[in-house]
């Protein structure tokens, strides 16, 4: 299941709407509309942190002229949250042990006859 994706600036939680990507060779940073999938070497930023990114000095920024949305629910996404629901309500079958014979069960504790009475 996809999460909402946050901003990867520190201390913020907005939800992210842009994706942030260096060209090192180029000395450009690439700020574009979120991509499909979180990738290693980019980041994911919120609205304000995409429009006020700064570059270091004598590097170029290229950003998306338009707004940024955050992505719109897919079906998978719905599907998938469906899943996950109906899997965390489902309640696993508790196993018990089979109790020997001549001992005595009290909640998960057993009293064990004395093996010199036999």
């Amino acid at each position: 299941m996809r999460s909402v994706r946050r901003c990867s600036r520190t201390g913020c939680a907005n939800p992210a709407v842009a994706t942030l990507t260096y060209a090192y060779a180029d000395s450009t940073a690439v700020v574009g509309p979120l991509a499909t999938y979180s990738e290693p070497h980019s980041y994911d930023l919120c609205e304000e942190h995409a429009l006020r990114l700064t570059a270091p000095r004598g590097w170029e920024v290229v950003r998306h002229q338009g707004e940024f949305r955050p992505p719109e629910p897919t079906v998978d996404d719905l599907t998938a949250l469906a899943e996950a629901v109906r899997e965390a309500g489902r309640t696993p079958a508790i196993e018990v042990p089979e109790v020997p014979a001549g001992t005595i069960r009290r909640g998960h504790l057993r009293v064990l006859p004395d093996p010199r009475e036999d």
